[in-house]
Order: structure tokens, then C-alpha cells, then sequence
């Protein structure tokens, strides 16, 4: 017997929409049957492009949609919370795109929810699934590294709010509470120990975005791993993150999907999962989850204790 085709809804047709559909497209038994996004002319042009059948500019069209078994939302940060709740209330699996909200409340609004549903809910902590730090992970598991030092990177140039294939964007997006979310899960998931310590520093406030461009962050866990975090949005450089583990047997120096030894020696990390692409990988987990019953890595209770540091951090940046 066939498993059943798992149907599912995708909302924001921007630059995430894309390579989530790009990545289900390599994944059997899996099909998109609805696109959601505000503006209807590019969403039907997307839609046609994949062949998904049902386009809506309104979430709750495809949350009413019977055959939908899951929803993959890419939207504004500002909407995550309340949308992924949306979709807990309507019977829906659900994927949310990092970050889970823009504030403690909502992610715990969020856990409750799905603890009282039982369906599966998870967070687009693509850092956990790309193959480079999937391979540094197998590593710490087998108790051939152990983390001393994580020095990170985050540098976009985003002086306009601009999306990540430069088009202007209906939102503005967060060092705080979007970039930094991947490195404090990543770091904590990482050291495999909980971070105890967290101090952060930001630099001026821009006159129009109303958010701060430059921002440092400097975290410690349990088990004495540290980490420092450096992000900007006024890098006029190469751009995304630069992770740099620094351990009491290696260091490696990790670029989304690919992996380098200290010395800059390329690492080949084509076996460790079935596909080069994290977003991919990551779609796979949620779908397997799914069919499995069980709870995702990056399940939205997993990933909690992420957003009570950020939390911690906007509380001093405020002070």
C-alpha cells in the first residue's frame, strides 16, 4: 500500500516561497495544492509556474480547503505567531519559517497551542539541517568534538528594506529576533548544553527602519562553550553568515551548505543526508514527522528556549 499524498498549503510566494517549492519538488508524496500571497498577478504566476491549482491572497481560503494536510508559512515575521496559530486551530500541520514570532508570547502562545492540538509544529531552524553543521553535530554525538568557541557572522546590507533577491519587501526584518534566532538555537543545539549567560550591545537606531543595523551578542552555555555573535545590516561585503567552530580537536568553518577546515580545505559533506540543500532536508524532516507521528527536530517546544534568550537580549537592549 501507498502512503497517502501529503496535500499541502504554501504561504508568501517571496524569496523563501521559492526554495521551499524548489525543495518539495524533490520530495515523493508530497504535493502543493494552494499558494497564498498579497499580491494575486505574481502569486498565479508562481502558482503556474509549479502547478498548484488553488491561489488565494487570504491564508484562511486554504486553511478552509478540506484536502489540506499541512501549511508552510514564509511571511512576514510580524504575522508567524498568530498564522501558525491559525493553522493549529483550523487542524493543519504546520511549518513556520525562523523566526516562530517577534516576541516571547507569541512563542509561547504558539507551544501551548500545539501541545493542546498534538499536530506537528515546526520552525525553519535551517541551521540544524544544512549538511555542514549536520556533519560538525555527528562529530559532537560521537564525542569526537566538543565546542569551545562558536565565532559567527551575520552580515547583510540592507540600508533599504529590501528582500533577499532585492526586491522591496512590505515589512522590515530583524537582527534581533530573525538572524540572531539562528545562531543562538544553532549554538545551544550545537554545545548540546543550554545557554545560561547572554549579553548583547546594538548600535544606532536608523531614522527610517526604526531598528538597529549593528548588533553584538556574546552567549555562554552550561557545559562553559561561548559564543560571539557579530551582526549587521550596513555590510557592504559579501553577504550571510560565517560560522566558525572552535573545538578541542578541529575547527571547521561552515557557509550555509558547505563545510572548510580551519585552513580553508574544503570537507566533503555530500553523504551526510540524502540532499545538498537545508531547506530541502528540512521540508523532509516536517514531512516525515508528519507521517511518523512524532515530534520534528526543531519542533516548535525544541526550539522555545531560543526565543527566551532573544527575549533576555531585547530586555537589556531596552534597559
Amino acid at each position: 500500500m501507498t502512503a497517502k499524498t501529503i496535500k499541502v498549503a504554501l504561504a508568501g510566494a517571496g524569496a523563501f516561497g521559492i526554495k521551499h517549492l524548489d525543495g518539495i519538488k524533490n520530495i515523493d508524496g508530497v504535493e502543493v495544492v494552494s499558494l497564498t500571497s498579497r499580491d494575486l498577478e505574481k502569486t498565479r504566476e508562481v502558482a503556474a509556474k509549479y502547478g498548484i491549482g488553488h491561489v488565494t491572497t487570504d491564508l484562511a481560503d486554504a486553511l478552509a480547503l478540506p484536502e489540506v494536510d499541512a501549511v508552510i508559512l514564509c511571511t512576514p515575521t510580524q504575522m508567524h505567531a498568530e498564522q501558525t496559530m491559525a493553522c493549529l486551530k483550523a487542524g493543519k500541520h504546520v511549518q513556520v519559517e525562523i523566526p516562530l514570532a517577534d516576541s516571547l508570547q507569541g512563542a509561547e502562545a504558539v507551544v501551548a497551542l500545539q501541545q493542546q492540538t498534538g499536530l506537528v509544529a515546526m520552525c525553519g531552524h535551517t541551521r540544524r539541517f544544512n549538511p555542514s553543521h549536520q556533519y560538525v553535530h555527528h562529530k559532537i554525538q560521537k564525542g569526537e568534538f566538543h565546542i569551545q568557541q562558536m565565532d559567527v557572522q551575520t552580515y547583510f546590507f540592507r540600508r533599504t528594506n529590501t528582500n533577499a533577491l532585492g526586491q522591496a519587501r512590505s515589512w522590515t526584518d530583524h537582527l534581533l529576533w530573525h538572524h540572531a534566532a539562528h545562531t543562538v538555537d544553532l549554538f545551544a543545539y550545537q554545545a548540546n548544553s543550554p545557554i545560561v549567560q547572554a549579553n548583547a550591545i546594538q548600535g544606532p537606531i536608523h531614522p527610517v527602519l526604526g531598528i538597529a543595523m549593528d548588533m553584538s551578542i556574546q552567549l555562554k552555555a552550561a557545559n562553559g562553550a561561548i559564543c560571539t555573535l557579530s551582526l549587521s545590516f550596513n555590510n557592504d561585503g559579501p553577504l550571510g553568515t560565517y560560522f566558525r567552530y572552535i573545538g578541542d580537536t578541529a575547527t571547521y568553518l561552515a557557509r550555509y551548505d558547505d563545510l572548510y577546515t580551519g585552513k580553508d580545505e574544503q570537507i566533503d559533506v555530500s553523504q551526510v543526508d540524502v540532499s545538498m540543500n537545508g531547506i530541502e532536508l528540512q521540508d523532509r524532516e516536517f514531512f516525515a514527522a508528519i507521517r511518523e507521528g512524532r515530534e520534528p527536530n526543531a519542533s516548535v517546544g525544541r526550539v522555545l528556549a531560543c526565543y527566551q534568550v532573544l527575549h533576555q537580549l531585547e530586555q537589556q537592549l531596552n534597559a
